[in-house]
């Protein structure tokens, strides 16, 4: 009895840390909201809508290889196949921009699933060279088939009224649309790793046969979480096309998959706002730095590689682990 009551102080105690980290996450995000509020009058709203496009693409990749830890060189075929799908719903078909979104999303989230049946059976590099295979499939089958444009893609995909009444054509209205596919793609992926089921995919991702003994399904958890990225990825894929109003190759080539890569290893994998960061570094290497031309490939590369040496948990997981330092430092002292 005495050794069972003794233990009823600690909860408390160690509650108190948790909840103060809820409450500075928050303030943290209302204040990120209001600043991309009021960003589009101070930066390019394009380039704003880019990096958000881009740091959704790579929110959805970081759930399935920071929290699950399965590596997919194959998420390009995700983007860009709802790319297609909602550019030639719109263009050709004449639906409405919601319509657009909804078609691309929902065909990421089969192509996701059937990829992953065939996928998620591997472990290791034997899973990304299956997700590259299929990848490089669909690539050639954008690259062959009439209804994607070829080489051409499909371009002019026009901005169509938002639900009959909000007219996106106007870059101002456009943003305020991405902002908001951004932030709720953003709170799916943080109610899903804070959820009893991203616990699973953790716990997954650090010992797998340890979970499998515990009684998980394991496979189900991994498809789950695969076609749940794939939506996501396809939810940027589609919201890009409105954004620049074209769908082309470059969506679904292997680069992409690559860059999404980067993106997540720049930021921090296994962050919350890792990727978001990455891909705001790299977007924007791109931007100011295209007049280097092929030039730019190279310092990506040269960051990536200092990236990988010096800042190994990447910049936001090196913050990260400073500041766990320098707290466990004061706790001691």
């Amino acid at each position: 009895m005495s050794t069972s009551s003794s233990t009823h102080p600690a909860p408390p105690a160690a509650a108190a840390p948790a909840e103060a980290g809820v409450n500075y996450g928050l303030v943290f995000g209302i204040l990120a909201v209001l600043v991309l509020l009021v960003a589009p009058f101070g930066v390019y709203p394009v380039f704003l809508m880019k990096v958000m496009c881009f740091a959704l693409f790579a929110c959805a990749f970081n759930l399935l290889l920071g929290y699950t830890g399965l590596l997919s060189f194959g998420h390009a075929m995700f983007f860009g196949g709802s790319a297609y799908v909602c550019a030639h719903t719109v263009k050709v078909l004449g639906f409405s921009p919601e319509l657009g979104l909804a078609a691309g999303v929902l065909f990421s989230v089969v192509l996701g699933f059937l990829a992953g049946l065939l996928s998620i059976r591997r472990q290791g590099i034997y899973f990304a060279m299956v997700t590259l295979a299929l990848a490089q499939m669909f690539f050639f089958f954008c690259l062959q088939a009439k209804f994607t444009g070829g080489e051409d893609g499909l371009q002019a995909v026009p901005r169509r009224a938002l639900f009959g009444l909000i007219d996106i054509s106007k870059d101002i209205n456009l943003y305020y649309l991405v902002l908001a596919i951004f932030v709720f793609g953003f709170l799916v992926i943080y109610r899903a790793i804070h959820s009893p089921f991203g616990q699973v995919l953790k716990a997954i991702r650090e010992n797998e046969p340890r979970a499998i003994s515990l009684g998980y399904r394991v496979n189900q958890y991994k498809l789950l979480a695969f076609v749940l990225s794939a939506a996501l990825a396809g939810l940027a894929g589609s919201t890009k096309v409105l954004v620049f109003q074209l769908a082309s190759l470059t969506d679904v080539a292997w680069q992409m998959s690559g860059e999404v890569v980067l993106m997540t290893l720049v930021g921090g994998m296994g962050t919350i706002l890792g990727p978001v960061v990455g891909a705001a570094v790299i977007v924007t290497m791109q931007n100011y730095l295209a007049g280097l031309g092929e030039w730019v490939l190279v310092i990506q590369g040269v960051i990536f590689v200092l990236a990988v040496s010096l800042f190994r948990r990447g910049f936001v997981g090196e913050i990260i682990a400073i500041a766990q330092q320098m707290k466990a430092r004061k706790s001691q002292g």
